[in-house]
Parts: C-alpha cells; sequence; structure tokens
C-alpha cells in the first residue's frame, strides 16, 4: 500500500436490501479527488448531502456501524469501509438512494470483486499515513473486550475473538500489507446465533437477513417448534442443522471464516480514523462499539 493516493477507476453500481433495516437501496461507487477521503452521499435526499466517513459522525454501533449528521443516515458502512481499505483506496465517493448499505452476500467480497477487476487509479500525491504518538487501549469491562493501537512502521491488526462457543472455539486472525485481503478477508461473511435470531427481531434488526447473506451458528439444542419458527423468519423452507453445528445453507469459506470476518469489521470501522494508521492493532473480542470508540480516541488524541 505504500506510494501515492489512489482512488477508483470507474463507478460501480450494487442493490440490494439493508440487513437491519430491510430496505432496498441502489448504491453506487464514484472516484474522488485527492485528499478528499471516503464520504456517503443520500442521493435520495433533496440537497444531496454528505457524511464523513470519520469517527465523530458514528451515532449507532447496535450490531452494525452507522453514521449520520442531522437526519442523513448511513446505516452498516462497515464491509465497504473495509474493502476500500483492504483494496487501498484513499479516496472514494459512496452514493445511497435509501438509509441501508446493501448487505449483498455478507462479506466484503462483491466489492473486492468488482473494483479488483479493473484495478486503481494513482493519484500522484503521496499517501498519508496517520502516525500514532502514543499507545492508546480502549476495554470494554462489561465484556472483558479491547482494542490496542501502538506505534509502528507499518499497519498490522491481530484480533481474537471469543464467544465461549463450542463450536466456533477461540479463532484469530492477522491482516497486514503483505496480507491478500482480497482472498483472505474481503470473502468472509458476517454471522449470527441460532438463538439470537428471535430476538434480534423483536429487536428491529436483521429485517433483510436470510439464508444468502450470513452464516448462523447453532450453539444449543433445538426443537422442531423452533426450527419451524426460524424457517419462517429467514423464509428458508427446509432447515436443519449440520454435523459441525451450522444452519445448512452454506459451506463456509474458511474453518475460522468468523474470526476473519471479525477482522473485517475492525479494518472498516477504524478506517473511520479517517486514514491509514501507522499502527499495530490488537483486539480482543473486538465489535462495532469498541472499534469505533478506539478510532474515536484516536481521533481526539490526534487533536
Amino acid at each position: 500500500m505504500r506510494g501515492n493516493q489512489q482512488t477508483l477507476k470507474k463507478h460501480y453500481y450494487f442493490q440490494g436490501k439493508g440487513l437491519h433495516t430491510g430496505t432496498y437501496a441502489h448504491m453506487k461507487l464514484l472516484p474522488a479527488p485527492a485528499d478528499s477521503g471516503i464520504v456517503f452521499r443520500r442521493t435520495d435526499l433533496r440537497s444531496k448531502p454528505v457524511i464523513e466517513a470519520v469517527a465523530e459522525n458514528v451515532t449507532n454501533t447496535a450490531r452494525s456501524t452507522t453514521i449520520s449528521v442531522g437526519d442523513t443516515v448511513a446505516v452498516t458502512i462497515e464491509h465497504i469501509m473495509s474493502a476500500l481499505t483492504g483494496l487501498g483506496v484513499d479516496n472514494a465517493v459512496i452514493e445511497l438512494d435509501n438509509i441501508e448499505v446493501p448487505i449483498l452476500d455478507g462479506s466484503a467480497g462483491p466489492y473486492v470483486k468488482a473494483i479488483l477487476k479493473d484495478g486503481l487509479e494513482d493519484q500522484g500525491v503521496p499517501r498519508k499515513y496517520i502516525d500514532i504518538p502514543q499507545s492508546l487501549e480502549i476495554r470494554d469491562d462489561r465484556n472483558g473486550s479491547w482494542v490496542r493501537i501502538e506505534p509502528a512502521a507499518s499497519p498490522s491488526a491481530d484480533i481474537t475473538v471469543d464467544f465461549n462457543s463450542k463450536i466456533l472455539g477461540i479463532q484469530s486472525a492477522h491482516w497486514d500489507e503483505h496480507t491478500d485481503y482480497a482472498t483472505e478477508i474481503g470473502p468472509c461473511r458476517t454471522f449470527c446465533f441460532f438463538h439470537e435470531i428471535e430476538p434480534l427481531f423483536r429487536n428491529n434488526l436483521i429485517k433483510g437477513g436470510d439464508v444468502d447473506n450470513a452464516i448462523v451458528i447453532v450453539e444449543h439444542p433445538v426443537n422442531e417448534e423452533q426450527l419451524s419458527a426460524i424457517s419462517y423468519l429467514l423464509n428458508m423452507p427446509d432447515v436443519r442443522i449440520t454435523e459441525e453445528g451450522y444452519l445448512n445453507n452454506l459451506e463456509l469459506h474458511f474453518p475460522d471464516e468468523c474470526g476473519r470476518h471479525k477482522l473485517l469489521d475492525l479494518l472498516g470501522d477504524l478506517r473511520l480514523a479517517g486514514g491509514y494508521l501507522n499502527a499495530r492493532i490488537t483486539a480482543y473480542k473486538p465489535g462495532h462499539s469498541i472499534n469505533t470508540k478506539a478510532a474515536k480516541a484516536l481521533r481526539a488524541l490526534l487533536k
């Protein structure tokens, strides 16, 4: 990633429903000038207002990352933010004609696949890395999670996730400038536990969730009545549980795909620090709340 700033060579179009709101949106990725960073533009609103993708604009982290300015909102931004970061895109405009970014297959893979066909546009201006003046650590004593950001000569990230799950176990994942994000991180899909599905629906989340955009982990024994209820919610007629403990809608891309997806999320959330970090990032049980708090604390420190 060393060298000059980069933007997109072409326009890219995506459409689909949002994971949490269930609303259908059209999304367009556009090139942007050097030093402009990443912004979201709501084309369905009269003045086509923009939201800068920075941590100060984070307003909700309930199972995804939301940014807003006033009444202008963009929900579930982490996957596209991660894709742009992993591919080395410094500057881009993301246009949305509704409130939430389409979930697509639950990963950053569709973005990566589209952009890689054309490569990126070198903008002839040196990339501005964010140097970290001192180590920073954010902790959440309620669940034991933490994110640590330390000065380093080049970016890297290491995460460990532990859901106290006999199916997942403890999973770790690593990223640095030599990692092939496109094949090792980008295709990794979002996930949830079977026992979370009904509570999430009741809390007005995952309205757009279905068997095409999430890995479902079945941690506890379930009965036929529970299977029938989930079948109805997910619009999945033949709900079964595999021997490995997953719903029968898909095969894993990697044995540790869920851990890799948490790394995908972390890279997207920490991009809200405003650019590429010259930092060694380590995290235990990361999630959108602590990730974005770390990005916000870093921006405050730099100011």
